[in-house]
This record gives structure tokens, sequence and C-alpha cells, in this order.
């Protein structure tokens, strides 16, 4: 085969999987066995059964507004629901209210959409669980706190209840309220201790701090009141258990903190961008375990800020990753990720991360990206397999392209201006085993590098 033949001969036109390419380039360690939750933990499919009993009217009310393409959630919207279900109007209030707590459904504008979960909510129990455990982190929204108290206080209750989860989920039975008020007490002491050691800068308003009148006692019932609201706990006279969903979503947190802990890099500790790269080499499934236990350790407007943060620097495997991370955030991110789709390094992956939030297929997502999009985000992914990855990866990341040749390639490559044009190139001549090929490629770099036509 003649030189210019090779060079003019077509790519194979697949589908653009720029994160699962890049990440192919670190990932060779083998992933930790799962570990089993507690001795007497009902299997996933009974937890799901479960789930699927205290969400009842969550989805029927789901299912309403995405077949209505309604709301539900104004009073004449309420009341077609409660008239259509044979529910009173308070009940379509709470149910829509969990429906999107837990990710059944999606508001786009004025229009209800169904969810993922929703769609698959008859067949597959681990959505089915993580809708549960979406509205069980959002107790504190289920049942809001007495008007009269102040939001300080509020929120060191809040940040205090996961170690009055942790007690309840040791004891593996029934504890006495005063011994879970005695460590509430203590946490919130913890937690004021923390906030006065602020040695330097102005001080905070007396007022926006203040102890509130209300009682830590008044403030923990309604925190078990919540907790046994999204079904997590059951009351009895002065005491409270830990529901079997309860138990193992308590069980879960921990076992994600402990991993993000035990890891070489320290990950719930780490900012952002060390905390991606020591999960670089994780598969997807653990990764995502990770992300979530880093997340859970930050307010959700800081996670996602220093994640976009992490994303605008030099390293593109780190790009991808955090993109991923954001994904495991979900909704809460979305605000952040559209801002982010109008910086021209972070678009492309912001538009699939927004096509992806949005319902569309995986397979369907590239659609959205602009021709030079696509190839903006191929170099982009190439600069990360250059960096991290294995040359024989780099050579295969050209059957990634959309382009039809390898002259159209370079030529769209050098178009889009990518700031490590230069070096992708370089690296993929360097690795060609076609010497016809790897001069055209060669030849493309030098042109870049000169400013040439």
């Amino acid at each position: 085969m003649t030189s210019r033949n090779l060079r003019d001969s077509r790519l194979r036109l697949v589908r653009p999987r720029p994160t699962v390419t890049a990440r192919r380039a670190v990932s060779n360690r083998r992933t930790r066995p799962a570990p089993r939750p507690p001795e007497g933990t009902p299997p996933p499919s009974e937890l799901a059964r479960q789930a699927r009993e205290l969400l009842a009217d969550a989805v029927r009310v789901a299912r309403w507004a995405a077949a209505a393409r309604d709301t539900a959630a104004g009073p004449a919207a309420r009341e077609r629901a409660a008239a259509a279900l044979e529910l009173t109007p308070d009940q379509v209030s709470a149910g829509w209210d969990r429906a999107r707590l837990a990710g059944l459904v999606e508001l786009h504008g004025d229009i209800a959409r169904p969810g993922w979960r929703l769609n698959v909510w008859d067949r597959d129990d681990t959505a089915v669980l993580r809708g549960w455990v979406a509205l069980f982190d959002a107790w504190s929204l289920v049942h809001p706190a007495p008007a009269d108290v102040a939001p300080a206080a509020v929120a060191e209750v809040v940040e205090a209840v996961p170690q009055v989860l942790s007690l309840l989920q040791l004891s593996a039975g029934p504890v006495l309220v005063p011994a879970l008020l005695d460590l509430l007490q203590q946490r919130v002491a913890e937690l004021r201790e923390e906030r006065c050691e602020v040695a330097y800068g102005p001080q905070p308003d007396p007022a926006a701090t203040a102890e509130s009148d209300v009682p830590l006692s008044a403030l923990l019932d309604w925190a078990l009141e919540g907790l046994a609201a999204v079904g997590a706990l059951t009351l009895g006279p002065d005491q409270a258990t830990l529901t079997p969903l309860g138990n193992w979503a308590v069980w879960v947190k921990l076992e994600q903190i402990c991993v993000a802990a035990q890891s070489p890099a320290g990950h719930i500790e780490q900012p952002a961008e060390d905390m991606l790269r020591g999960c670089a080499r994780l598969s997807p499934g653990p990764a995502r375990d990770e992300y979530r236990a880093w997340l859970a350790a930050r307010t959700v407007s800081s996670a996602v800020a220093e994640l976009l943060a992490a994303a605008r620097g030099e390293d593109a495997l780190l790009r991808g990753l955090a993109f991923e991370a954001l994904r495991v955030v979900g909704g809460p991110a979305e605000a952040g990720v559209r801002a982010a789709a109008e910086e021209p390094s972070l678009r492309p992956y912001a538009l699939l991360w927004l096509a992806e939030y949005e319902g569309a297929d995986p397979e369907d997502t590239a659609e959205v990206l602009t021709r030079e999009e696509a190839t903006w985000l191929w170099v982009d992914t190439a600069a990360a397999v250059a960096d991290h990855g294995e040359t024989a990866l780099l050579v295969r990341h050209l059957d990634s392209a959309v382009q039809g040749t390898v002259p159209a390639l370079l030529d769209e490559i050098r178009a889009v201006g990518h700031p490590r044009t230069v070096q992708v190139l370089v690296a993929l001549a360097a690795a060609h085993p076609d010497p016809a090929l790897a001069k055209a490629v060669r030849r493309a770099a030098f042109q870049v590098h000169t400013g040439g036509a």
C-alpha cells in the first residue's frame, strides 16, 4: 500500500467515549472486594421491597405528573392529582416532594418528566435503593424544623445527626433517647468549639450564631421524627431503633467513609485535585464510592466549585474525572455545569453532562457536540492518554475520532487550537507503528508548532 493510500484510508467510525479512553490509560490496579453488610441485614431484594412500599405514593404521584406533563406543585394541580389518584391534596403534596427528593421526577421549566429511576422502578432494585437513600439524605427537608428555631442551631443538629445514627447502628437495637441526647450535646459542643477557634478576621454577627432558645432535646425529637418520616428508624416510648433500611444505609455510608480514609491519598480530607488523582486508578464503581464519601464531607456548593476548579487545570485526565464526580452530585450541580459550558475548555464535558442529566441515551450524547467541540474533546482525551497511558492506547484512540480520514482529522485538529495539540501529535507520531502515517502526523505537529499551513 502506498503512503498516499495509507494516509487516505478510512478510520473506523465509533461513538467517542473520552472518559472511558482516558480511564483505561491508568486502570491497572486491582479493585478491592466488596465489603459485606452486617449479619442479619436483609438481602437487597427485600430492602428494595421495603423502599418501594415507603415510596409507593411518591411513585404514583410521579407517574401521574409525568403522564399529565404537570407538576403537582400548585393547589389546582394537587386537586387534579388527588381526584385522579384518590388521595388527599396533602398526600399528593407529600408524595410530590418525596418524588422530587428521590429523583423520581425531573422538572424542565413547568413540565414534569420521569426521572431515570422511575423508568426502571419495577425492575431495578439498585435504582430503588439509591432513590430511597436520596430521600434519607434529605430527611431535614421532608420534615422541616420548627420556624422559631435559629438556622444555625438547625445546621448544628443536622451536622451532628450522623454521629447519632452511628450509635444507633452500632447498638444493633433500641437506644434510649437520653443516651442519644447526651451524644448530640457532646457533638454540638465540639462543633461550637471548632467555630470559635477562628482567631483572625472579622467576627461573625452574634445574632447569626447565637445558640437557639429551643433546647437540644426538642431538636433531637425533631431529628428523630424526620428520620422516622423517611423510614430510617422507628420510635417507641423514650427510645429509637433503626429500621433494616436505616441500618443498611448507615452501614453503607460508614463503609464509604472508611474506604476513602484508608485509600493511599486519604481522599476524604484531600482537595478535589488530589482526590481525583487518587481515584484515577480505580474502576468506575469503586471510584464513585470514593466520590460519594468525599462529597458527603462537604457542602454541595463548595464541592461543585472545587471540582470545576480542578477541571480547569492543565491535567486533562482530571478534567474528565471531575465531570464523573459531578455526575455523582447530580441535580445540585446543574447550575455550575451550565455556567461551565460557557468556558471553551470545559464546554464539551459540560454539554455531555447536561445531555445525560436531561435524559439522553448515553450512546447518543455525543450528538450534542459540534464537529469542532468533538475534535477539541478528542485532543483533550488524547492528552490525558499521552500523559498517563500506554502508547498502544494512544494509537487505538485514533478509532474514536469523528473524522473519516487521517488528513481530515489532522486538518481539524490544527483548526481547533487546543493548547496541547503539538504534544499530542508528537506523542501519536512516536507511538504509531506505521512509518507513513507517523510521518504525516509529525508534519502536522511541525506545522502547528511553526504556524504553517
